[in-house]
């Protein structure tokens, strides 16, 4: 940006202003700010964006104008899923997230913010009953934060440096993982899946456990779809060794699924994404992270919990922060860990979005995604070359299609697809290059049968 630009819409371009602002921290440029940044790795051009657009309505046009060179899962059939879901968002749960004293709004002091602490404390009461457990904090950013953290209270609980995790997790999110938790459990095993199944390897997870070991972190549904059906075994293994379990759940396969708290999960992680919040171009994404009531976790839980409390007023009760000095924005520096308010906003969607639904809800739209994702499996599976599903165990919306036998690779037949205005699945060609030309396909309550069916006949065609 020159230094001569003013941009209407960010204020502080303003040339008076930028000079103001430099004056006060005592540096002669905006340059000075970013000569930490090395050499390599700044970018020696200026970016290929358009000047100030002083219009409002010209700056909506020029955005629209982008946005519609793109694609989108409203013109187009789209498979993609592997951590973010297209779901139906129902419009009264947007309505609700954009008032303002939800949407606008920080977090706010006791005698000010009842309102969206009741409806924090709302999202964090359907979820608690969703999971069979007590405590649901204020949503992270997103799955991966929400894992890394539970592996960090596992280190302080146990009070030991070796987080064991099961093979068959997405490595984007376990990217994530390590990368926030090492500075507590610097110390990685992974642990192998049936590569038949898709379902933990309760062989390999024994022989690794030892009095190292702090957690024992995997998913159900995995990364790659299957439905892990040794839970119990897994727990008692893991708690006999002295270590904590901690599992990532879908909670849109709740209705369908055995909760994490009744077959003894000692932390549950997850994202409330696909309760109500839209993609957003791979974002909308809100970590959450649930335990029983018990002292040992509710302390280790780092961010903010929201509880009834009475008032001075005899009979009436209002809505406080539970345990508060735990918390980074009490202990500052000395808290154990930290964690903001990030997306609490998509928390209050995922609150709306279960208080619409009801259990029975969740129970209709659970057994409907798993009648598409069968019959889609069933039909893919009968193509010439093609093997669906890949992994034999049971799955919820996502299973792995393997194309290995058809000749072509999964990059080839996605861009046909996309051609035919269809999002094919998930290329796991490089991501996990053991599966081979194999690709992650999603189904969920937004696909119809006519739906479904175009993509089968897509696929004969290219195939």
């Amino acid at each position: 940006m020159a230094e001569a630009e003013v941009y209407p819409y960010i204020p502080n371009s303003v040339p008076e202003v930028k000079q103001k602002m430099l004056d006060t921290i005592g540096i002669e440029s905006v340059e000075e700010i970013y000569k930490e940044i090395p050499d390599h790795l700044r970018l020696k051009r200026r970016l290929n964006t358009p000047g100030p657009i002083r219009s409002e309505y010209a700056l909506k046009r020029h955005c629209e104008e982008l946005l519609e060179a793109g694609a989108d899962c409203k013109r187009y059939i789209g498979f993609l899923g592997g951590g973010v879901y297209h779901h139906h968002v129902p419009s009264v749960v947007t309505t609700i997230m954009e008032r303002d004293e939800f949407l606008t709004s920080y977090v706010g002091d006791a005698f000010a913010d009842h309102g969206k602490w009741q409806a924090q404390f709302e999202y964090a009461s359907c979820m608690a009953e969703l999971l069979e457990m007590d405590m649901v904090n204020t949503p992270t950013y997103d799955w991966g934060m929400a894992a890394a953290t539970a592996i960090r209270m596992a280190g302080r609980i146990t009070g030991r440096d070796e987080a064991l995790y099961a093979g068959s997790i997405g490595p984007e999110r376990l990217s994530c993982m390590k990368n926030y938790a090492w500075s507590a459990v610097p110390a990685f095993t992974e642990v192998a899946f049936d590569e038949k199944t898709g379902l933990v390897d309760l062989a390999d997870l024994k022989a690794k456990l030892s009095d190292k070991a702090a957690v024992f972190y995997f998913e159900t549904p995995s990364f790659l779809g299957t439905i892990e059906t040794q839970c119990a075994e897994i727990a008692k293994l893991v708690h006999d060794a002295g270590a904590q379990v901690a599992v990532g759940a879908d909670p849109m396969s709740l209705g369908v699924l055995e909760a994490p708290g009744v077959w003894g999960a000692d932390i549950a992680v997850g994202d409330v994404q696909p309760l109500g919040v839209p993609m957003q171009c791979g974002g909308g994404t809100g970590g959450y992270v649930a335990t029983q009531d018990e002292p040992k976790y509710t302390g280790e839980l780092p961010s903010l919990l929201f509880g009834v409390t009475p008032t001075i007023v005899d009979g009436e009760y209002g809505f406080g922060e539970v345990f508060f000095e735990r918390t980074s924005y009490a202990s500052r520096e000395k808290a154990k860990d930290f964690l903001g308010t990030m997306a609490q906003l998509h928390g209050i969607g995922a609150g709306v979005y279960l208080s619409l639904m009801g259990p029975q809800g969740m129970v209709e739209i659970g057994e409907g995604i798993m009648q598409r994702s069968a019959y889609l499996a069933k039909e893919l599976g009968a193509l010439p070359g093609v093997t669906a599903p890949k992994l034999s165990g049971p799955f919820f919306q996502e299973f792995v299609v393997d194309f290995g036998g058809t000749g072509k690779t999964v990059a080839e037949i996605n861009k046909a697809l996309l051609e035919r205005k269809i999002f094919g699945g998930k290329d796991l060609s490089t991501m996990c290059p053991d599966l081979g030309q194999s690709a992650l396909y999603c189904v969920t309550e937004v696909h119809t049968k006519g739906d479904l069916d175009t993509l089968v006949g897509a696929l004969k065609e290219i195939l």
